[in-house]
């Protein structure tokens, strides 16, 4: 444990205390990088809403993108415009990223659902065969034969 008597901030069981302005501790939960994390977790209890607000809008591109011929397929796949007139311009980044999260869970639904059909129906292929005593061990050996035979008749034919 690390406790500073000059100090108002004191380690405790994984948590750094910092004395409030009436005294009482205030608990802020430990984050990797020490040094760095107590000087910015303090400085932004200090800071009010309006500010940090106004810090995130300006790094805010304005309008968004421009989305492409694709994009706008996916904005109508995923049901955000009805149709592509009632797309504008330039559409925020969020939303473009939330219809093509949305359209690759759709297409994940469709493979999988896709894989299980295709596994009933080589099944039902193979139980046909199994039926007709066609095997995969009783195929190789016809298409051993036939090469055999056709090796022969390549060796019969060099023969004369």
């Amino acid at each position: 444990m690390l406790a500073a008597s000059g100090n108002r901030i004191r380690h405790q069981f994984g948590r750094f205390l910092a004395e409030g302005q009436l005294g009482a501790p205030v608990q802020q939960p430990l984050r990797p990088g020490i040094l760095g994390s107590i000087a910015l977790s303090f400085t932004d209890q200090n800071r009010s809403p309006e500010t940090l607000n106004s810090a995130a809008k300006i790094y805010k591109v304005p309008g968004g993108c421009k989305p492409s011929a694709f994009d706008k397929k996916i904005l109508l796949w995923t049901r955000r415009f009805k149709t592509e007139d009632e797309i504008p311009p330039r559409i925020p980044l969020v939303m473009l990223d939330a219809a093509r999260n949305k359209a690759r869970i759709k297409v994940c639904y469709i493979m999988i659902g896709l894989t299980i059909v295709a596994c009933f129906a080589v099944i039902a292929s193979a139980k046909r065969a199994a039926e007709r005593h066609e095997t995969l061990t009783s195929w190789n050996l016809a298409k051993k034969a036939k090469w055999r035979e056709e090796a022969a008749t390549a060796a019969e034919s060099k023969a004369k």
